[in-house]
């Protein structure tokens, strides 16, 4: 009976190592027309290059996140991914034009936008050192914004409470994601807009480097999870991701450039993920959830 047991669960692992992961979705919107611009050094703004996000506004815990034990990656995967991306230059053409896109958003967000944004959007995000005693006071309500994207498309049934293999499964994928956005963020030290562009009236000033974008990067590893558990709804959980990271532009906070690489980033880290046998255990018994 035993020996049976172990045959059945092999076998379901083995099924999810033979589904691929569902291709990323190409660029659209305003992210696939500024990508097609410049964005080496331009020699005219080249003072521009100097700048860069100030050792002296650090955040202590983004930096320990640096140092964590991922969950799925390996710490290979982590070097190469850190590497994989890299912002356009602050100079160049392309960040020109991005700020102005900022700019742009700065004249014509409405108050409902800039509350929806900063006062609704901007605290979601699932911080795995809160989670690590159930009776911390935040347990509950950072448990809660794990499930956020599933309970915005699938209602409100949709908790960790109810569905503990996907809060395991969520939760792994989340901290490697944190050490991902910290470990990049803290690599390329992108100077955040408003830095770059003094026109610029934030709607917050961040304690960590601009690229890539943290929200954005939780926002699409989320969506793009909740797809493979609910492939029906998939491009409802993306319209979700989209909404959070044009948010962070709203604010003024992030360039569309930081948006368009934690998306990418978001496909290339579960990519990396797909040949773990621990992360393909927790997504097939996550799956089982959902059948």
């Amino acid at each position: 009976m035993k020996k049976l047991s172990y045959l059945l669960i092999l076998a379901s692992s083995m099924n999810a190592l033979s589904q691929s992961l569902h291709p990323m979705e190409p660029s659209k919107n305003h992210y696939a027309v500024l990508e097609k611009l410049n964005s080496e050094i331009a020699s005219t703004h080249h003072e521009l290059d100097s700048i860069r996000f100030p050792a002296s506004s650090y955040h202590p815990v983004s930096l320990l996140y640096i140092m964590a034990t991922p969950q799925y990656l390996k710490t290979p995967h982590i070097e190469e991914l850190k590497t994989s991306i890299q912002f356009p230059a602050n100079s160049s053409e392309q960040t020109r034009a991005e700020l102005d896109f900022l700019l742009e958003w700065q004249t014509r967000r409405t108050k409902e936008q800039e509350v929806r944004a900063s006062e609704i959007l901007a605290p979601i995000g699932y911080w795995p050192h809160l989670s690590i005693k159930k009776d911390h006071e935040n347990y509950s309500s950072n448990m809660n914004d794990l499930f956020f994207e599933g309970r915005t498309v699938m209602g409100d049934d949709c908790t960790y409470e109810n569905y503990p293999a996907t809060a395991k499964l969520l939760s792994g994928v989340t901290t490697d994601m944190r050490i991902m956005e910290f470990t990049v963020k803290y690599h390329l030290l992108r100077a955040r807009p408003y830095a770059l562009e003094p026109k610029l009236k934030p709607l917050a000033i961040m304690s960590s480097p601009s690229f890539a974008s943290g929200h954005t990067l939780w926002a699409y590893i989320q969506a793009y999870i909740w797809s493979e558990l609910i492939p029906r709804k998939r491009e409802e959980f993306l319209k979700v991701a989209y909404e959070i990271g044009e948010s962070r532009e709203i604010m003024g906070i992030h360039y569309p450039s930081d948006e368009e690489a934690a998306r990418i980033l978001a496909h290339d880290m579960l990519s990396a993920m797909w040949g773990d046998s621990k992360f393909i255990s927790d997504l097939d018994a996550a799956k089982r959830e959902w059948k």
